[in-house]
């Protein structure tokens, strides 16, 4: 029967869209962020108390075990990008994710999903992407029986991918690529992610197991820069950057608040991000994953609506 569900890293983009399918299954859900008023972004509000936010730093571990208390499952979704200060993606993506696991284990909890990433390699030369591998490694070891999520490149309405490739190609006449934009992506949409995790919260054969989510469609960067300008209706010069020349834009832009891009993610597009062949998938989990195509209009209504 469905239970308590305790989401870290609920009011993000991904966040958001699994407590809505989590309640959507009838689950009730403690939404656990840092700043709980960060709740308030939610279309859904406080259904007969369906819905909770309490304040939760995973970086904090008497918060955590508040927030996992009397909770049947928990999904950890918290997400960090760019480091700064104490929030490192040791703290956060290692450290934080253990506690997680450390202390649902602790409090009894039947279920824990953790999210992480296609490509996460402890070998990567990408403090993020080693981080992500690191924290599924120490999750699977603090709590028997934890289902990892690895999603590929997350769209759909306000996602950072498509929004961000359209804006800059509402103001510019040219649109840079990495590289020759060859990179191979297998971009999925946010909801089939949120819906794959309430099925792996129902059903007992995901205890344990590691999912590769992407789309029904792998595409190389520049063929998806190609049909979001005729989505757009839009003629724009595609510009290929080498690398050394992106990494020198990372380096000298490392020391703004909000660096267009960082080396980080920079050793993420260097390589292929599709599901590996022996993977578990949507398949197993009985999703038929949604097409890029379906969706991006949607994704460009919701850009168009933003302050130029």
């Amino acid at each position: 029967m469905p239970g308590l569900v305790t989401v870290f890293g609920g009011s993000g983009f991904l966040g958001r869209a699994v407590v809505a399918r989590l309640a959507a299954h009838g689950f009730k859900v403690r939404i656990a962020v840092r700043h709980p008023e960060a709740a308030g972004v939610f279309e859904l509000r406080d259904r007969a108390g369906e819905l909770q936010s309490v304040g939760a730093d995973v970086r904090d571990e008497a918060a955590v075990a508040a927030a996992v208390a009397d909770a049947q499952a928990v999904v950890n979704a918290v997400g960090l990008y760019v480091e700064q200060g104490a929030e490192t993606f040791e703290a956060v993506h290692v450290r934080g994710a253990e506690r997680v696991a450390r202390q649902a284990s602790r409090a009894g909890v039947e279920r824990l999903v953790h999210i992480s990433g296609i490509g996460a390699d402890s070998a990567s030369p990408s403090a993020y992407v080693r981080a992500r591998a690191e924290g599924e490694q120490v999750v699977a070891a603090a709590f028997d029986g934890a289902t990892i999520l690895r999603p590929s490149v997350l769209f759909g309405p306000g996602d950072s991918f498509f929004s961000t490739l359209a804006g800059i190609a509402r103001r510019s006449p040219l649109l840079p690529l990495f590289g020759r934009g060859d990179t191979r992506l297998q971009p999925v949409y946010v909801d089939d992610v949120a819906e794959a995790v309430a099925r792996a919260m129902e059903d007992s054969a995901a205890r344990g197991r590691l999912f590769e989510l992407g789309g029904p469609g792998i595409f190389t960067y520049r063929e998806l820069v190609e049909l979001l300008l005729r989505e757009m209706a839009l003629e724009r010069h595609l510009l290929p950057l080498p690398f050394p020349v992106w990494d020198l834009i990372a380096r000298l832009s490392a020391i703004l608040p909000s660096p267009p891009v960082t080396r980080d993610q920079l050793a993420l597009i260097r390589q292929d991000n599709v599901v590996a062949p022996d993977a578990g998938t949507f398949d197993d989990l009985g999703i038929q994953p949604t097409a890029v195509e379906s969706v991006l209009p949607k994704c460009l209504r919701k850009g168009s609506d933003e302050p130029a």
